[in-house]
C-alpha cells in the first residue's frame, strides 16, 4: 500500500484525474463528476461553504442553548456501554469544566470505550442542553486537548451531494493540499511582482488556509487571494475573447421605421427607451453584428426594446430567436410578443419543453422552412438543432451574464446575426466596463409612467406578531405574498456557525443572525396561517416542478409564496403586493431592489418589508437597508452598493443556482468580494498582462487558469 508521500511522487500536477488520489475509486470518483470536480485542481476549488468555530471555547454554564459550541472538559468518569432494546447501544461517561459538570453520550460508537481515559482533556463540539444534575452533549465531536498543542479554530464544512461525507472530503482534501504544496512551491501561477504590489499571500498558503485556517486574519488573507485570482482569470478571457475576435458580419438591416409597432402599443415610450431603440436601429443598419446588453430594472421596459429590435429584424425578412432562462418566462414572453406583433404581420411560435414530440417537429420544421418570423424557447434553442432558414436576430434574456460562450455558440449557429442580451440588474457603469469589454451596454434608466412606488420598510424580530397581522390583512383583501428566504432548507447550514461571507476582508466576524430557510419557514406558516394556501420555491427543485408552482401563483392558486431568491427571474404576477425579505441583510442592495421590483406591477398599494435582527446590532447593515427604504432609482442603488459591499452581489447571479450555466463561468469566491477597487486591480493587471504577452504563452500557468474557467466557452479562447 503506497503512503502519502509515496502517491505525491505519482501524483504531483493539478491537472491529475482525482480518481488517482489514495483512496479515492471510480464510486467516489462519480460521485465528485455529479459535482464537476474530475482533476485535483477542482477539488481544491470545491471551497467550504463555512465552518465550525471550535475556537470560541465556552465553558458549561457559558454555552448558548440550542447552538453549537466548543468546551474543554476534564474525563472524571469511566466509559461505560448499555445495550438498548433496538440493539443500539449506548455509551455514557462524565466530564467537567469549572462551571459544572457534562454527561457525554454516543450512540452506536462502543469503539470509543477506550478513547476517554479518566484524567484526560478534551475539545468537545456540540450542543450543551440543561438537564437536572448539570448538562448533556449528545454525540459531540471532539479532539484531545493540551495547553502545549494548539487546536485548528475553525473546522471547515463543505457542500455535499448524496454519498459523500464531510469527513471523506476533509480525507481527499488533506491529500490534495498535499500535492498542491508540492506543485505550487515550484511555481506559483500568479507573477510575482502582481503578487507582492497587491500584497497578496503565495497560492500555496491561500489554499491550506482556505481549507485548514490558521486564524481568522489568515483566512481573510487566503479568501483576498483567491479571489483575486477568480477576478484576474475572469478578466483575462473576457479580455482575450473580446480582442481575439475579429468583427462579426450581420446582414444590415436597412428599413428600421418602427411608427407602425409604436401605433399598436397602449403607452407612449420613454425617453429611456427611445434612446436605447435608437441605439439598436443603428446597430441592426450596420453590417457589423449588433453585439448590445440592455439593462434595467425589473419592469423599465426591456421587452417593448426587444420587440423593436425583432420588428426590424423581420421587417427586413430575417428571422428572430429569443432566449429565456425558465419555461414560464419563455411563455411570458411568446404573450408579450405576440400581442404586440402579430397585428403587424409577424408569426411568433413557442418553442418549450412541455411540448408534445409532434408539436416540437412541427415548429422545428415551420422554422428551417422560414414560415416562422419568431421563435421564443428556453435554451433548447441553442442546444436541440433550431435551425433559421434566415436567421438574423437573436435576444438573450437574463442568466446569460457571463456567456461568453453562448453568444458564440449563437453566433456560430445563426450566422450574419445581430445579438441583444437583456439583463434586469442595473449595472453600475464602472463595473459594465469592466465586466462587459466586449458588449455595448445600453442602461433604461427611467421607468413607465404609471409605476406605483413600493413603499418599503427595514424592521426588526420584534415586530413579527404586526407583520403577520399585516400579511393576513393584504391576503384577506384579495392580494398575495412573496417571502424570500436566504436558505432552501435548515439542514443546510446546521454544521456551519460561521458562513465563509461572515467573515470580511480584514477577518473580522459580521453579526449573523439565525438564518430562515424557505422550507422550513414555510412549514411555520402553515401553522400560523392554516387558512391561507402557501408554497415554496427554490433552485434545487426541478424546473417543471418550479413553472408549475410559479404558474399556480400567478393564476392565484396560492396565497403566500416562500421562495429563495429564484424568483428574481420569475413572471409577473400583478396581484401580488406585499414583499417580505428575511435576513435582508445576506442580500445585496441590487438583489433587493429586484426583490422589491417583484410587487407593484398591478393596481394594487404594495410593500416591501425587510427584515433583520441585524439592524439592531450591525451600523453597516443599518444603514444599508436604510438606503432601500430611501432611494428608488435602479443605477444610484447599484452604484452604492457597489461603494459599500464591492462587486460580489453582481458576480453572484442567482445564489440559487449551483450548477455552472453552459457557456457561462460560476464564481466560486468572488461572489464575497466586498473590496471595489480589488476587480478594478484585477482588471487592469489583465490589461497589462495581455499587452506584454496577448495569448499569455509568457504565463502558460495563467493561460491553464483562462481554459479551465472557459472550459464551456466554445471556440471563444484557444
Amino acid at each position: 500500500m503506497r503512503n502519502q508521500r509515496e502517491e505525491v511522487m505519482v501524483v504531483n500536477d493539478l491537472n491529475t484525474e482525482v480518481t488517482r488520489l489514495y483512496g479515492v475509486g471510480k464510486v467516489r470518483g462519480a460521485i465528485y463528476a455529479r459535482m464537476g470536480i474530475y482533476t485535483v485542481g477542482d477539488l481544491l476549488e470545491h471551497y467550504p461553504r463555512g465552518y465550525e468555530n471550535r475556537g470560541d471555547v465556552r465553558l458549561l454554564a457559558d454555552a448558548p442553548e440550542d447552538s453549537k459550541v466548543a468546551v474543554i472538559l476534564t474525563v472524571a468518569t469511566e466509559p461505560r456501554v448499555a445495550r438498548l432494546k433496538n440493539r443500539m447501544t449506548l455509551l455514557k461517561f462524565k466530564a467537567y469544566d469549572e462551571s459544572g459538570f457534562c454527561e457525554l453520550i454516543f450512540f452506536n460508537q462502543e469503539y470509543l470505550r477506550t478513547a476517554f481515559p479518566v484524567g484526560s482533556e478534551f475539545r468537545f463540539y456540540g450542543k450543551v442542553q440543561q438537564s437536572k444534575n448539570g448538562y448533556t452533549m449528545s454525540s459531540p465531536a471532539f479532539e484531545p486537548y493540551s495547553a502545549e498543542a494548539e487546536l485548528a479554530p475553525l473546522m471547515p464544512v463543505y457542500p455535499l451531494t448524496e454519498g459523500l461525507s464531510q469527513k471523506q472530503i476533509a480525507k481527499d482534501m488533506k491529500s490534495a493540499l498535499v500535492i498542491a504544496a508540492y506543485a505550487e512551491a515550484r511555481e506559483d501561477p500568479l507573477p510575482e511582482d502582481i503578487r507582492l504590489r497587491h500584497s497578496l499571500c503565495v497560492r500555496s498558503f491561500a489554499l491550506r488556509n482556505i481549507h485548514a485556517p490558521d486564524s481568522f486574519s489568515a483566512l481573510a488573507a487566503a479568501r483576498k487571494r483567491l479571489i483575486f485570482d477568480e477576478l484576474l482569470t475572469f478578466a483575462l478571457g473576457v479580455s482575450m475573447a473580446g480582442t481575439k475576435a475579429a468583427p462579426e458580419r450581420a446582414v444590415p438591416c436597412v428599413d428600421t421605421d418602427i411608427s407602425a409597432l409604436e401605433a399598436r402599443l397602449p403607452y407612449r415610450l420613454t425617453d429611456a427607451q427611445k434612446r436605447v431603440i435608437s441605439q439598436i436601429r443603428g446597430d441592426m443598419s450596420r453590417d457589423v453584428a449588433m453585439n448590445r446588453m440592455v439593462v434595467g430594472d425589473v419592469g423599465c421596459g426591456k421587452t417593448v426594446c426587444a420587440a423593436a429590435a425583432i420588428y426590424i429584424a423581420v421587417k427586413n425578412g430575417r428571422q428572430a430567436a429569443l432566449m429565456a432562462p425558465t419555461e414560464i418566462l419563455a411563455t411570458q414572453h411568446f404573450h408579450d410578443l405576440t400581442d404586440m406583433l402579430s397585428g403587424l404581420g409577424v408569426r411568433c411560435e413557442l418553442l418549450v419543453g412541455s411540448l408534445s414530440a409532434a408539436a416540437k417537429r412541427n415548429i422545428h420544421a415551420a422554422v428551417a422552412a422560414g414560415e416562422v418570423d419568431v421563435v421564443i424557447g428556453t435554451q433548447a434553442l441553442i442546444s436541440e438543432g433550431v435551425t433559421l432558414a434566415r436567421p438574423g436576430l437573436v435576444v438573450a434574456d437574463e442568466q446569460h451574464r457571463f456567456g461568453v460562450g453562448q453568444r458564440a455558440v449563437l453566433a456560430e449557429k445563426n450566422a450574419l446575426s445581430h445579438m441583444l442580451v437583456m439583463s434586469a440588474t442595473p449595472i453600475p457603469r464602472s463595473l459594465a466596463l469592466a465586466m462587459y469589454g466586449n458588449l455595448d451596454v445600453s442602461r433604461i434608466d427611467q421607468m413607465p409612467a404609471g409605476r406605483q412606488r413600493v413603499d418599503t420598510f427595514a424592521v426588526d424580530e420584534s415586530y413579527r406578531q404586526r407583520l403577520n397581522g399585516f400579511i393576513s390583512k393584504q391576503v384577506e383583501g384579495g392580494g398575495q405574498v412573496y417571502i424570500v428566504c436566504p436558505t432552501v432548507e435548515d439542514k443546510e447550514d446546521e454544521q456551519a456557525d460561521l458562513l465563509m461571507g461572515d467573515i470580511d476582508g480584514d477577518g473580522r466576524l459580521a453579526y449573523s443572525a439565525p438564518l430562515k430557510s424557505a422550507v422550513g419557514y414555510a412549514e411555520e406558516l402553515g401553522r400560523v396561517f392554516p387558512q391561507y394556501r402557501i408554497a415554496f420555491l427554490h433552485g434545487k427543485m426541478k424546473s417543471a416542478e418550479k413553472d408549475m408552482i410559479m404558474k399556480g401563483f400567478a393564476a392565484g392558486d396560492y396565497d403566500i409564496l416562500v421562495s429563495t431568491t429564484v424568483i428574481e427571474v420569475g413572471v409577473n404576477v400583478p396581484n401580488a403586493c406585499l414583499m417580505i425579505v428575511e435576513n435582508a441583510e445576506r442580500f445585496g442592495l441590487s438583489q433587493l431592489h429586484q426583490l422589491r421590483g417583484r410587487v407593484g406591477r398591478g393596481t394594487r398599494k404594495s410593500y416591501c418589508v425587510l427584515v433583520s435582527d441585524a439592524i439592531k446590532n450591525d451600523g453597516k447593515a443599518k444603514d444599508r437597508l436604510l438606503t432601500m427604504k430611501n432611494c428608488y432609482d435602479g443605477f444610484e442603488i447599484a452604484e452604492r452598493d457597489l461603494a459599500m459591499r464591492g462587486p460580489g452581489d453582481f458576480l453572484r447571479g442567482n445564489g440559487d443556482e449551483t450548477v455552472r450555466q453552459s457557456g457561462g463561468v460560476r464564481f466560486r469566491l468572488a461572489q464575497l468580494c466586498d473590496d471595489a477597487s480589488l476587480m478594478r486591480e484585477a482588471f487592469d493587471e489583465a490589461k497589462a498582462l495581455l499587452s506584454a504577452s496577448p495569448d499569455l504563452a509568457e504565463y502558460p500557468r495563467l493561460a491553464d487558469e483562462v481554459r479551465r474557467m472557459f472550459t464551456l466557452d466554445k471556440g471563444t479562447i484557444n
